[in-house]
C-alpha cells in the first residue's frame, strides 16, 4: 500500500495538469493579430511589382524578393508539417516541467535579431540556382497566402491547448511555432525592404507590373 499512493498521487497531478488550460484566449488573439499583420504587409510590399523589381538582387549572391517570399512559403510548408507532428504527437505534460519551453519573447527575439541567419540548404529558394527562377513572384505570393491563411484559420477555430505541443526535437510548443511562423516573415519583411531602399532598385514601371 506505501507504494501505491504515490502512484495515485502522480496520477492525479497528471490529471489536474491536463485539466488546466494554458493556452489563453489572449494567446489565440496574439498570434492572430501577428500572423494578419505580417501577411497583409507581405501583400501590401509586393503589390504590383514588375518583373524587374521582383528580380533585383543587391548582388549577385543575394536573394530578389521573389526568392524571399519563396523561402516564406516553403518554411510555412515545413512548420505547418511540424505542427502536424506535435499535434499527432499528443499532449507532453513532463515536458512542461522539465523544459518549462522557452519564453515567447526569447523566441521573437532570436529570429529578429540583426545577425545574420544561414538557411539550410532544403529552404533555400527553388529559384536559387535558375536566374529567372521557376515560379513568378505572384506566384510565390499566392503559395505563401495560402499556407498562411490555412495556419489562420486553425489558431482561430482550434480549441486545442496548444501550450501541451510540442515541436519534434524542440522544446518550443506549438504557440510558439506560430509565433516562430510569424516572427520569421517580419525578419524577412526586413530584407524585403532593404532591397527595396537600394539605390540601385528599379523604378516602377506600371505597363510591366506583375499582380
Amino acid at each position: 500500500m506505501k507504494y501505491i499512493a504515490p502512484i495515485f498521487l502522480c496520477f492525479l497531478c497528471t490529471l489536474a495538469a491536463r485539466s488546466q488550460k494554458l493556452w489563453t484566449e489572449s494567446d489565440r488573439k496574439y498570434l492572430l493579430e501577428n500572423l494578419a499583420r505580417t501577411r497583409d504587409s507581405i501583400i501590401t510590399e509586393t503589390k504590383n511589382l514588375s518583373e524587374a523589381q521582383w528580380n533585383f538582387k543587391e548582388s549577385p549572391a543575394s536573394w530578389s524578393i521573389n526568392q524571399v517570399v519563396e523561402h516564406l512559403a516553403i518554411w510555412e510548408l515545413i512548420l505547418d508539417r511540424e505542427t502536424s507532428q506535435a499535434l499527432l504527437g499528443g499532449p507532453h505534460e513532463e515536458k512542461l516541467i522539465r523544459d518549462a519551453g522557452k519564453a515567447d519573447s526569447a523566441v521573437v527575439a532570436l529570429l529578429m535579431e540583426a545577425k545574420p541567419h544561414i538557411t539550410t540548404d532544403y529552404t533555400k529558394p527553388f529559384t536559387f540556382t535558375v536566374p529567372m527562377g521557376t515560379n513568378q513572384g505572384k506566384n510565390n505570393v499566392a503559395w505563401f497566402l495560402k499556407m498562411r491563411n490555412e495556419g489562420i484559420n486553425y489558431v482561430d477555430s482550434t480549441t486545442t491547448d496548444l501550450r501541451y505541443y510540442f515541436r519534434p526535437g524542440k522544446n518550443n510548443d506549438v504557440h510558439q511555432i506560430f509565433i516562430i511562423i510569424f516572427a520569421h516573415t517580419s525578419r524577412h519583411l526586413r530584407q524585403i525592404r532593404r532591397i527595396k531602399a537600394n539605390p540601385r532598385y528599379p523604378s516602377r514601371s506600371p505597363t510591366k507590373a506583375l499582380v
